[in-house]
């Protein structure tokens, strides 16, 4: 009884036993009734006359009706007890197949082959049952995709500055390179950027396991904007690219955690900045809707293909790795921290862009105070 085709078969007989013995009950309640309304007519003559002719041979003649009823009722039980068998296991092999096949996958998924899929048969709840399954597993696909990329991705990255350090470090040892300002200050700038791609990292985990705590509380949206626009107005200048902010007028107080709101139009605006080429335009606006004040950072960089635009927030994801990295453009962590942040004060995130080279641009909502 610990399998489940044992447990239908089982019930299949269970319920058959049950309307055997309900029938067998009702037949021996109401086969007499039958047989003096069908053999006598109900007629009260017929009846006499019958107990004229002498009980005995009346009891005689019930009792040959009866047994011939119940051997019958014998015959069809057998009969029926076959097919309620050989209906059972059918339809519980019907059951217990598809079962028997996620239980299989499961097996091959857990031993690391995550590219396990299971047949999808009718529309049913185990059909739907299948399909998650399948969902299921795709996702644990691409989680393992993106962890071995992670670890080619941060071990790119530490490669870098790290072997920049070694041979700055070595070229003063050796006397190749001259114990100078600049030297040191190639190593301390490849030092810092370890310390940046390490504190991605931790923040990255921190807000996955949302290990930190919010501060909401009312503030100004047009001073949030401004404020990230003095923070990265030099760097823009320096790449000569155009940076506005654009906040509607009587914009509503947000309901938010003044450094996490920050950090995340810090995230969107350094994308942009970093995707957008020289003589370039980016603009941080912010406007009203219904309980929301919308944050949009437009750029007319290179823009996102279609294929890419679902996956710009997972984690670690790049549209083009090698590119990325000649650039410095980290490991693919901003947007999905920006992503959990948005989401954690009561809002969502999203992008839009007609494709490569026609830019792009990054929304995302923040409740308004209520009451």
């Amino acid at each position: 009884m610990k399998s489940i085709r044992s447990k239908l078969l089982i019930s299949y007989l269970v319920v058959l036993a049950v309307g055997m013995l309900v029938t067998l009950v009702a037949l021996f309640f109401f086969v007499p009734f039958a047989y003096n309304r069908h053999m006598m007519g109900g007629n009260p003559q017929m009846m006499q006359h019958m107990q004229g002719q002498g009980s005995q041979r009346g009891q005689v003649g019930f009792s040959d009706f009866r047994a011939g009823v119940f051997e019958a009722l014998g015959y069809a039980a057998l009969v029926a007890s076959l097919v309620a068998v050989s209906l059972g296991i059918y339809f519980s092999h019907r059951i217990i197949s598809p079962l028997r096949e996620l239980t299989q996958a499961s097996r091959r998924i857990s031993d690391g082959r995550y590219d396990e899929r299971v047949r999808i048969e009718g529309q049913d709840e185990l059909a739907e049952l299948a399909s998650q399954f399948n969902q299921m597993a795709e996702k644990i696909e691409q989680t393992e995709s993106m962890r071995r990329r992670l670890i080619g991705d941060v071990s790119g990255e530490l490669r870098t500055p790290l072997t920049a350090i070694r041979g700055s470090v070595e070229g003063l040892i050796d006397g190749v390179l001259p114990a100078s300002g600049e030297t040191f200050g190639q190593i301390h700038q490849e030092a810092e950027r370890l310390g940046r791609l390490v504190d991605d990292l931790q923040e990255i985990s921190r807000v996955e396991a949302r290990a930190y705590s919010l501060d909401l509380r009312p503030l100004n949206a047009a001073d949030v904007v401004q404020t990230v626009i003095k923070r990265f107005q030099r760097p823009f200048d320096e790449k000569r690219i155009s940076l506005t902010a654009n906040p509607t007028s009587d914009l509503p107080r947000v309901q938010a955690d003044e450094d996490r709101l920050i950090q995340v139009l810090t995230n969107l605006t350094a994308n942009a900045l970093q995707y957008t080429p020289s003589e370039g335009k980016v603009t941080v606006s912010a406007r009203k809707e219904a309980g929301y004040v919308r944050f949009s950072v437009e750029d007319n960089g290179t823009g996102i293909p279609g294929e890419h635009q679902d996956h710009i927030f997972d984690r670690f994801y790049r549209i083009d790795k090698s590119r990325s990295r000649q650039a410095g453009a980290g490991s693919g962590i901003g947007l999905t921290i920006a992503k959990h942040l948005v989401e954690a004060q009561g809002g969502r995130i999203w992008v839009e862009s007609p494709g490569s080279g026609h830019g792009s641009t990054f929304h995302f909502t923040i409740p308004v105070v209520r009451g």
